[in-house]
């Protein structure tokens, strides 16, 4: 199956996430900013990093993005997408998710394996875990606290649409300790942790059988190759 992996001038995690896909097995098509062209592909995955230098807002300037007219397009029409901390910020600036992602309460960077409660499983994104599981995989910003107005927060919280929270530690003061979410359809996810960097042994978080033994984060992408096949 075909996961495009979007590059925008400023991204840093295209490349984990494309050899994400490949561990899970998938075929990687690389998208460029300006290519309105999606090339078939069965998903896309917005990656981590600090499109067009977060000038503006994060996320703000590479929501218009040529590319990104196609995707919320394709979106809107059922394709899976998922967004990734600079890429969970393009969703929300381009709509297709709700609310909005402002400095970290401390105002510092953080970095650091966070654990999250899942959610929510009926996505194409997490439908291979299970519903209270909790994980870990890596966390790295500065501007991920999530805000919503109290009627957003209402339907988020009423209608489920809430796929991942902050577990023991809320990293950024995101409100109601969100850590991503999804859309009414299912088929859009966003999130600030980054799943790609736990994908892998000897190169993910630790955990109480070895360190850097963690991979949690592969289910994301082995979750979108299961339903994208078996649909």
């Amino acid at each position: 199956m075909k996961i495009g992996v979007v590059t925008f001038p400023g991204t840093l995690d295209d490349r984990d996430a494309q050899r994400a896909v490949r561990i899970a097995g998938g075929e990687v098509v690389k998208l460029w900013h300006a290519d309105a062209d999606l090339h078939s592909v069965d998903a896309v995955i917005l990656p981590g990093g600090f499109s067009f230098g977060d000038y503006l807002r994060c996320g703000a300037i590479a929501a218009q993005a040529p590319v990104m007219e196609s995707i919320i397009d394709a979106a809107n029409g059922g394709l899976p997408v998922l967004g990734i901390c600079n890429g969970f910020q393009v969703l929300v600036e381009s709509h297709l998710l709700p609310g909005g992602l402002i400095r970290n309460e401390r105002q510092h960077f953080v970095c650091r394996d966070q654990k999250l409660i899942v959610e929510n499983v009926d996505t194409p994104w997490t439908n291979g875990f299970r519903l209270g599981q909790e994980i870990t995989i890596p966390l790295k910003n500065g501007e991920g606290g999530y805000i919503a107005d109290a009627e957003t927060l209402r339907r988020l919280e009423g209608d489920g649409l809430i796929a991942f929270r902050y577990s023991e530690v809320n990293p950024n003061g995101s409100v109601n300790n969100i850590a991503g979410l999804r859309n009414a359809r299912g088929n859009v996810v966003g999130l600030m942790p980054h799943p790609e960097h736990a994908v892998e042994p000897g190169f993910g978080p630790d955990t109480p059988l070895a360190m850097r033994s963690g991979i949690d984060g592969l289910t994301f992408f082995t979750s979108v190759l299961n339903q994208v096949v078996n649909s």
